[in-house]
């Protein structure tokens, strides 16, 4: 028994085996908040003496084991020794847990994650349901931390330090048979299974699992540093010390220690709250809690949401109709020919193979999508999406036919990346059902939706709109009806200085490397690149024009597109593209790069946030950010564009601007908009380039 609104219920039963069950009150998730492990340190109290026969560590959430740990409480971390606290009291409860003198099962189904397989790590076997909801895994790192309650010690015990490091490092999960491979479980099982596997395990205790002699030599100090060293190269490749410091502490703290004694657990706490402070992992944390913000705010739908029809069977429209198939919709992709629309459906068919991996799955999703020259399905059914080419003419002429077609009360939706809904609702019967989602490419890597509504669209129609959009598994941003909305509005700026920049002399490698430097996933030329110039240039006229905004000599960009050299997609623009990857020339030595070039790419972007947030595109400063980080991977350990103006310092940053507007000319205007950006104060602390 155990006391009203505990997060666990404990229970003895015939066989002197105690059954720890995870059931956070409240909640659809079990997370190791400081409550949940002192409860979990009571009980461990009351069965240590005398001990049973053995724990079984079970979940009664239909959705996971455990999650991890409760990442709101990480945000009142005030220095690293409140950090160390939080940290260490988790350590010493699944230290209790790992010392008792009886066998100890994890019952895993569905997600172990973070802090919940740091739980399942304590026990001294693993069972788990073998289907395609497991996933176990270390995410820390996309928070700026690593494991802290003594993951980085016991994996490495456990499946030795590559596989161990490979989980760590990069935060990817790992399923079904390659945890039973590497010996992270036990035994996989079928979920009817699993009490009664885990009982066996208590019943008739095998070795405990350890790696090879081989994995284990990897650990001895005289083959560390070797080791470490492949380690530190890998990771450098993909990320920078200064900007992303937690996997460097992860294979430091293997380096020292070894991943054992007593002083690497400790070693572990020191490091995770010296991490904690730093800037990295409070806007990461930060990010993490925008995106849950974001799957917040789709709710239900005020309509049946079971069919989709996509018009345009184009790189997009083939992504967005094969990914609403994947997620469970009944979808039809029309085209004008069949011929435009099979390539879509071979290309959906290779992303189910890879999303699903089980045949049978493919061939459902596969059923699940179908060819509609006709465009029979847009009558039946309840979204309709847009997805043609960004013409204002072309999309009114195609709605004037669609929409007498579509049955009432049914959405229709535009993957327009720039004009506004007052224009293309021009002649619709129902205006207020007109909506924008506009997805980003790839879609089904990009998380980010924009949901775009006007003065005129129906609160019902946005909600389903949003509502569809989660039911997708992406992240909405409600947006208004405005040129470019928000993501392509900030983009266009940044890609159009450092078109200025190339036309004074500066080399596009140098560009896209301050760009890096800075840290964004890749620079403004490669990215105009993988967008596809064709696009870029098309839709930053239209946004360019629409408000009123002078533009760079594009006279190199169309020159390339009249070539058909238009990026990625042509094998040509910019760069040259082998296997998916641009071929850079090096920067020849001499003239470096003007000192500027940074403050001058990324600041005209932050410059149009503010002017986003004056306009009240999103509905506040949080939401801004969270369209251009996960619309454009804007260097999310910096907090989004906004976040990293007031930890510059508004004051600041305005200055600079002015700065670059004397030296450059208007375009780095500082918006008005900047007396709307709180949190930075007033205080015009230099950080000049």
């Amino acid at each position: 028994m155990t006391e009203p609104g505990s997060a666990w219920q404990l229970e003895r039963d015939s066989d002197d085996i105690v059954w720890l069950t995870a059931d956070k009150p409240g909640t659809s998730t079990n997370v190791l908040s400081s409550q949940v492990l002192r409860e979990l340190d009571a009980l461990l109290d009351r069965i240590s003496s005398p001990a049973p026969r053995g724990v079984v560590v079970i979940s009664a959430k239909k959705s996971g084991f455990v999650a991890g740990a409760d990442i709101k409480e990480f945000t009142g971390i005030t220095g690293p020794e409140s950090g160390y606290r939080l940290i260490h009291a988790g350590q010493q409860v699944l230290e209790r847990l790992e010392a008792l003198p009886c066998p100890t099962v994890a019952a895993i189904q569905g997600f172990a994650l973070g802090g919940g397989l740091e739980l399942a790590l304590a026990c001294r076997y693993r069972v788990a349901v073998g289907d395609d909801r497991l996933a176990l895994g270390f995410p820390e790192v996309q928070l700026g931390i690593h494991p802290g309650f003594g993951g980085t010690v016991r994996s490495v015990r456990l499946i030795g330090v590559r596989a161990a490091m490979d989980m760590m490092l990069g935060g990817r999960a790992v399923r079904g048979e390659n945890a039973l491979r590497l010996g992270l479980v036990d035994k996989l099982v079928p979920e009817s299974d699993l009490r009664a596997a885990a009982r066996q395990m208590i019943l008739a205790p095998p070795p405990p699992h350890r790696p090879s002699l081989a994995e284990r030599a990897l650990s001895w100090p005289v083959v560390r540093s070797l080791v470490q060293r492949s380690l530190v190269s890998r990771v450098s490749q993909k990320v920078r010390r200064e900007h992303y410091p937690a996997p460097y502490a992860i294979i430091d703290l293997w380096t020292r220690y070894g991943a054992r004694g007593a002083v690497a657990f400790e070693a572990e706490a020191r490091s995770i709250a010296s991490l904690f402070t730093t800037d990295t992992a409070r806007n990461l944390i930060r990010v993490f809690l925008l995106q849950d913000r974001l799957k917040a705010i789709g709710g239900k739908a005020t309509a049946p949401l079971e069919r989709v029809h996509v018009i345009g069977a184009g790189v997009m429209g083939a992504d967005i109709a094969a990914w609403s198939a994947l997620r469970g919709f009944t979808v039809t992709l029309q085209d004008r020919e069949l011929k435009s629309i099979e390539p879509a459906l071979a290309r959906a068919r290779e992303l189910f193979k890879k999303r699903l991996r089980d045949p049978a799955k493919v061939e459902e999703a596969a059923a699940r999508l179908t060819a509609d020259v006709e465009g029979e399905g847009a009558a039946q059914a309840d979204i309709v999406i847009e997805a043609i080419f960004e013409s204002l003419q072309a999309k009114r002429e195609l709605y004037a036919i669609l929409e007498p077609r579509m049955k009432p009360g049914a959405i229709l939706a535009t993957n327009t990346s720039s004009i506004v809904l007052e224009s293309l609702a021009e002649g619709l019967m129902r205006p207020e059902r007109l909506v924008g989602l506009h997805f980003f490419n790839p879609v089904p890597q990009m998380p980010l939706v924009e949901v775009i509504h006007s003065a005129a669209t129906d609160p019902a129609a946005l909600q389903t709109a949003t509502a569809f959009t989660r039911r997708m598994d992406k992240l909405p941003v409600p947006c208004r009806s405005a040129p470019g909305f928000i993501v392509n509005r900030v983009l266009m700026p940044y890609l159009h200085e450092a078109m200025y920049a190339a036309q004074q002399g500066v080399p596009i490698t140098a560009i896209d490397d301050a760009a890096v430097q800075f840290g964004m996933p890749m620079g403004p030329i490669e990215l105009a690149d993988v967008v596809g110039l064709d696009v870029a240039a098309h839709v930053g006229e239209i946004i360019a024009a629409d408000l009123g905004r002078p533009s760079p000599n594009l006279s190199r960009l169309r020159e390339l597109v009249s070539l058909g050299k238009l990026g990625r997609k042509s094998g040509a623009g910019f760069y040259l593209w082998k296997d998916g990857k641009p071929v850079k020339p090096p920067v020849a030595a001499g003239e470096p790069p003007p000192r500027d070039l940074i403050d001058r790419l990324i600041l005209v972007l932050v410059n149009e946030c503010a002017a986003c947030l004056r306009e009240r595109i999103a509905e506040d400063a949080d939401l801004i950010d969270a369209a251009v980080i996960f619309g454009t991977g804007f260097a999310p350990f910096r907090g989004g564009p906004l976040a990293y103006a007031r930890a510059r310092g508004v004051g600041a940053v305005v200055e600079r601007l002015e700065e670059l507007a004397a030296r450059h000319g208007a375009r780095f205007q500082p918006d008005s908009g900047w007396a709307m950006v709180t949190g930075g104060g007033g205080e015009r602390r230099a950080e000049k380039s």
